[in-house]
């Protein structure tokens, strides 16, 4: 009777914390967001990636619409190319033109769309949307883009609400990119070409170390494997001769 209780109980603690193992490993509501790869410093260019992760199990996101700040306009922005996907720029006019590399900008990028001409994002899928941009503006601390999510279905995700300061998360919060310092030296972050050699730079350094740091590991392994070695070829004299002197003695 007591076994039958006991299993009872255990059987039951089993299917609470299975429970908790479920609720504890589902995945985070995710939002679609901005990121520069590497750092966005102010005055300058960056690489930056809009991320969108699919939220539907029914249907596939199949159209990106990302709007460029109006108060703090970049002159330029130019998107990667994307197998799959036909990209749209829109440029406005501006109300007060912009300077940059000594040129009067009169327009600026105002809105960039993604749209999908195969199947788009599916279900427990994410993509990644890079674009350069810049110059960064010197005089604000992070950017702001509104973004549109459209699903295979018609359904709309407007991302657009902003983040009050001391207030909880919207629940459709817009993307906002940190602007970083600029550098002492007057170099304000790097082109897109500058990024990407930058990166290749780094994962070649990354193996190098890799390699080394395999190899000295190898070494020391090596080392040790020797130094057992000798102690047991060691030993196995020592036990020979012993044995020895045993049935000398026993004879005599």
């Amino acid at each position: 009777m007591k076994a039958s209780r006991i299993a009872s109980r255990v059987a039951a603690a089993a299917a609470v914390a299975g429970s908790a193992v479920l609720v504890l490993s589902s995945p985070a509501f995710a939002h679609v967001s901005v990121a520069a790869e590497g750092t966005a410093a102010k005055g300058g260019y960056a690489v930056v990636d809009f991320k969108v992760p699919n939220e539907r199990d029914n249907a596939s996101t199949t159209k990106l619409e990302v709007a460029f700040p109006a108060d703090h306009p970049l002159a330029s922005a130019m998107p990667e190319p994307i197998n799959g996907w036909k990209i749209d720029v829109t440029k406005s006019k501006l109300a007060k033109p912009i300077e940059l590399h000594g040129k009067q900008i009169s327009e600026a990028v105002s809105k960039i769309t993604w749209t999908a001409t195969g199947k788009g994002i599916e279900a427990g899928y994410f993509q990644k949307f890079p674009v350069s941009v810049g110059a960064l503006p010197e005089d604000a601390d992070e950017l702001v883009f509104k973004a549109i999510q459209t699903y295979s279905n018609k359904e709309v995700v407007r991302w657009i609400e902003v983040q009050k300061d001391g207030a909880e998360e919207p629940e459709n919060p817009a993307p906002v990119l940190a602007l970083g310092a600029a550098s002492e030296d007057g170099h304000h972050g790097a082109s897109a070409e500058d990024a990407s050699d930058k990166s290749d730079d780094a994962e070649a350094a990354a193996t190098t170390t890799q390699a080394a740091s395999d190899s000295g590991g190898t070494d020391t392994t090596a080392r040790v494997l020797g130094v057992v070695g000798i102690v047991v070829g060691a030993a196995g004299v020592a036990y020979g001769v012993l044995a020895g002197r045993r049935r000398t003695t026993a004879d005599a």
